[in-house]
């Protein structure tokens, strides 16, 4: 199934929602090349030529400084198991943050959680797949609980502590490009 499409099809569709893990990767003209790992059951498709996934509070936000600087984004998948394949999304970058209109509209689509930051879209231009005959076979066993312990150990705290995470990690990239972030705040 390698080749070129336009459009995820239901094969396609299928593959990413056996999938525990996907890869993001984004750049703006200057500066690093950002390439992250994701899991969290955080991709939806949300429709052929359109997927979204959580993008949570952590150490950096360069998907969104580089989606505000360039607005290309690559995702990928690859499988572990025993059927091979490697599948590549292409297309423009946006972020639906708290204060956007479609906030609501994307919140319904995924659980609940704490530690969300924004929704990061993709809308494909176009999608390749190759063999991954190169990939290895690894086990799926769990999803880590780090976040939930976290939050666990923090209560009633937690939207104060991620308001000043955000505020001191987030508001700009490792590059120093603004990300967009919106923190509620008087700068």
């Amino acid at each position: 199934m390698s080749g070129f499409f336009d459009v995820l099809n239901e094969e396609l569709i299928s593959f990413i929602e056996e999938q525990h893990m996907f890869f993001v990767s984004s750049a703006c003209s200057d500066g690093r090349i950002n390439l992250s790992p994701k899991g969290i059951e955080g991709l939806k498709v949300i429709n052929s030529q359109c997927v979204a996934y959580l993008d949570f509070t952590g150490s950096g936000n360069e998907t969104a400084a580089h989606i505000k600087g360039d607005g290309r984004l690559t995702i990928m998948l690859c499988s572990f198991g025993e059927k091979p394949l490697i599948l590549r999304m292409y297309g423009r970058g946006r972020i639906i943050s708290q204060s956007s209109s479609d906030w609501a509209i994307f919140k319904e689509s995924f659980n609940d959680n704490s530690w969300l930051r924004q929704f990061v879209v993709l809308d494909i231009e176009s999608v390749q797949t190759s063999c991954g005959f190169g990939v290895p076979h690894y086990e799926y066993t769990s999803t880590r609980s780090d976040f939930d312990d976290i939050a666990s150990n923090i209560g009633n705290g937690m939207p104060e502590f991620i308001a000043n995470y955000q505020k001191e990690k987030n508001k700009k990239s490792i590059d120093g490009f603004p990300t967009g972030i919106e923190l509620n705040e008087k700068d």
